[in-house]
């Protein structure tokens, strides 16, 4: 069985550009369905985050308006709940790939504020794609690909990828208010952007890179990831 090491925001909090802190964190679905699909498969998950903090859900991803419905914010809440690994996450820097067969990062806003500078991160996002493991990153979490950068340059130029589109982040209520946007971030590091419709679910494998758009996509995402792992 393997063990797959997910990446969490650390940041309870995502900085607009007016200043003012919009209450965020890791989305609820994002860790939830991979974290189900995997560890019902038999596989280990272990959580990392910047500094070992206790990583924050975001309380709207609980909502049953944006969950779904209350049946499936229940569930989801269910499986933040059993998931012992969110209460004692690693170090991120203390993290090392050989320990692991696959790296997973889910979104929510958080990593907007810390992963898309976070070098330890940048270290292992590199290191994980040289090695030729399943990196799997979906939503908002592809912007921790702007920490890979050496001199301007990163070694994700050229991939097929996906994430959070302007459109979606339009849609609710934030793309005005961002200092910048994932969308744009990532075209401009050079990697070859796709995006399927919003709020749909939209995953993208190139190699050993695989990207979901939304939170719709991380429970395809985690098929994915499992049709390697077994």
């Amino acid at each position: 069985m393997a063990r797959i090491l997910f990446v969490v925001t650390g940041a309870s909090f995502w900085t607009l550009k007016d200043g003012t802190r919009h209450p965020t964190g890791y989305w609820a679905e994002e860790f939830a369905a991979p974290y189900s699909a995997l560890t019902e498969a038999g596989h280990t998950v272990v959580v990392a985050t910047p500094g070992g903090v206790v990583p924050h859900v975001d309380v709207m991803s609980l909502r049953p308006s944006m969950a779904g419905s209350e049946q499936i914010a229940l569930e989801l809440e269910g499986v933040l709940r059993s998931a012992e690994e969110l209460r004692h996450p690693l170090q991120l820097a203390d993290a090392r790939l050989e320990d692991y067969d696959a790296v997973y990062y889910p979104g929510g806003h958080g990593p907007m504020e810390d992963l898309c500078v976070d070098a330890d991160s940048g270290r292992l996002l590199t290191a994980a794609l040289a090695s030729g493991k399943p990196l799997a990153i979906v939503c908002h979490a592809p912007v921790a690909l702007l920490a890979t950068r050496v001199k301007g340059v990163s070694p994700f130029v050229g991939y097929r990828v996906t994430g959070y589109t302007n459109d979606e982040e339009e849609a609710v209520g934030l793309a005005s208010r961002a200092r910048w946007l994932l969308e744009d971030e990532l075209r401009e590091l050079g990697v070859q952007f796709s995006r399927g419709e919003i709020w749909k679910p939209y995953t993208v494998v190139d190699r050993n890179l695989y990207t979901g758009q939304n939170p719709a996509s991380a429970a395809p995402l985690a098929q994915e990831l499992l049709k390697v792992l077994a």
